[in-house]
């Protein structure tokens, strides 16, 4: 193994593991106040994507009920990913106001949310089908304006080519990583959403409008998605409506792997997934999308609680 290519490897892994930590981290702060994982997380980081293309490129394709529509102004890729990130922020919030409340409210059986979810999740996808069609969606090459396509540097006398998307991947989700620690370790909100997380009726009998810090960790959960579909749609492209199925069964490996309900879990699940992506040979890339649960499986049978997560207690 040449020293360029594990660097190589390395940055790949970091730039991909650091958007999958971001994705899965929206389920994680979910199913950390409600013990349920939201399946319509995946639907909500696909819709994030198309948000931002519509903002950024301003126009669609040739199938769907947008066909050949156009917008009348585009937003330059940064302020479009932002907005965008916040409409699907929005859309988390109608998720939970769709699938989760009105069968909390009933003290319905947690299973039966999670069958919700996967109805709204559903409905979405099929909704961005009828109006934007199923062909793959790609954003132009000079998205980013006059920024270079790559960044080269030698090491041993032999180039690395890191992509400038590779690059905005990565530091976006950091951003975002760090600036959601802040959130939740240093702001009363954040630990007001701790408490929550930790047990909703003493929260509530200490002052905290439960329901509502369950809408804001929904909203905080869609905009990860929506910014992590973005980033994923602008390296890859987007390849129809069912573009986050695949990312949404991998998100919840991530935080399966890192351990149920662990913020640096899902860091490190992310981060261990995307380094396993990029160092799998290139004759062996259309197994690709098994890694993730490889891993899992190994790890699980090792620490079943996984990476970081804690020992459940049960009462008997």
């Amino acid at each position: 193994m040449e020293p360029a290519w594990l660097l190589q490897c390395l940055l790949n892994g970091l730039s991909i593991g650091a958007v999958y930590a971001v994705f899965a981290m929206g389920y994680t702060l979910v199913f950390s106040i409600l013990g349920i994982i939201n399946f319509a997380h995946g639907a909500v980081f696909t819709l994030g994507a198309y948000l931002t293309y519509a903002l950024s490129v301003g126009h669609f394709g040739i199938n769907g009920l947008l066909a050949d529509v156009s917008l009348p102004a585009t937003l330059p890729f940064f302020p479009a990913l932002i907005v965008g990130s916040l409409l699907a922020g929005l859309a988390g919030m109608g998720v939970e106001r769709l699938a989760f409340k009105p069968l909390r409210d009933r003290g319905a059986d947690p299973l039966l949310a999670l069958v919700s979810s996967l109805g709204v999740a559903l409905i979405v996808v099929n909704l961005i089908q009828y109006l934007v069609g199923a062909e793959i969606y790609s954003f132009p090459a000079d998205i980013f304006g006059n920024l270079p396509m790559a960044v080269i540097f030698k090491i041993g006398g032999k180039p690395v080519a890191v992509r400038t998307i590779q690059i905005i991947l990565f530091a976006a989700s950091l951003v975002m990583l760090a600036g959601l620690g802040w959130f939740i370790s240093r702001t009363r909100g954040g630990k007001a959403l701790l408490a929550t997380a930790e047990n909703p009726d003493t929260a509530s009998l200490l002052g905290i409008s439960v329901n509502r810090f369950i809408l804001g960790t929904f909203f905080i959960s869609g905009l990860l998605g929506g910014l992590s579909g973005t980033l994923i749609g602008a390296s890859f492209g987007i390849s129809g409506p069912y573009f986050g199925v695949a990312y949404g069964l991998k998100g919840l490996a991530v935080i399966v792997l890192g351990g149920l309900g662990s913020i640096p879990g899902a860091v490190a699940g992310g981060l261990v997934i995307g380094l396993g992506e990029a160092l799998l040979p290139a004759d062996m890339s259309s197994y690709k999308e098994a890694v993730a649960f490889v891993l899992l499986f190994a790890i699980l049978l090792i620490r079943p609680q996984g990476l970081l997560g804690g020992r459940l207690e049960q009462k008997v």
